[in-house]
């Protein structure tokens, strides 16, 4: 099996790199079979967004060189390829955001964790809800509002109060943040098949911005959110601590 090695900038990262390289055989990410990413959770999304740039994005093992590291693995430096070869596999769909501006700009970006609005001011946001194209909240009232993947329902959205989904639940978590009116509305879980459509009502007076995982557009008027099945992304995790251990063990966490 051959393996290539990627490291965030920090120098805890960089020095587990180095200490790699003295008793491992790296090769290129082109030539590899499978991705070690040496940092924290935002690292890992980083690479596995710049996998998604090429065709057939390789499956990455993680291990944690950062802060939180909830999808990562922990780091050990012995035994490496065995660790990689016994891995269990998690196949992620990202989402996918496609954001139309106030002056008409179009912008499309995935998402593996979350897409979520956001005011830009003071002002409260004031966005209209529909589901597969119908209408299902005239105006929601907020800070804002997400739609979180399975993957990403730990993340952001566990902040906002979201419900924690699952790894095999084919179910998405729309999520309000800080809402206003209507005040006790707290979420809805939809099918993962589900077409996801965000209209922002006066969106000049209310300006609001769209954030793809780490990828904002501002001044949004309409957003939409879809799965993309046709994107796969595998992360690999030791047999012992595998995510959907992690995400059961959230459920249950005080």
């Amino acid at each position: 099996m051959k393996l290539a090695l990627l490291a965030s900038d920090s120098h805890v990262a960089r020095a587990a790199a180095d200490a790699l390289r003295k008793s491992h055989d790296f090769v290129p990410v082109r030539d590899a079979d499978v991705v070690v990413a040496l940092g924290g959770d935002g690292f890992l999304l980083h690479c596995l967004h710049e996998a998604m740039r090429i065709r057939g994005p390789k499956p990455m093992f993680g291990m944690n060189r950062g802060t939180v590291g909830f999808l990562m693995n922990e780091f050990r430096q012995q035994r490496l390829e065995e660790r990689v070869a016994a891995a269990k596999t998690f196949v992620l769909h990202p989402l996918q955001m496609t954001a139309t501006t106030t002056a008409g700009d179009i912008v499309t970006h995935p998402a593996i964790n979350e897409v979520s609005l956001l005011r830009e001011t003071r002002q409260a946001a004031k966005i209209g809800i529909a589901i597969d194209g119908k209408t299902r909240m005239e105006e929601l009232i907020c800070d804002g509002v997400l739609v979180a993947t399975p993957a990403g329902s730990t993340a952001y959205n566990l902040s906002a109060n979201g419900p924690i989904l699952p790894l095999e639940s084919d179910l998405l978590a729309l999520t309000p943040i800080s809402p206003f009116r209507p005040r006790r509305w707290r979420g809805a879980l939809l099918p993962g098949a589900s077409k996801v459509e965000f209209e922002v009502r006066e969106a000049r007076k209310r300006p609001v911005s769209a954030v793809a995982d780490q990828m904002e557009v501002r001044d949004v008027a309409h957003v939409s959110v879809a799965m993309d099945r046709s994107i796969s992304l595998t992360l690999l995790f030791d047999p012992e601590y595998a995510l959907d251990d992690r995400i059961s063990l959230e459920q249950f966490a005080s």
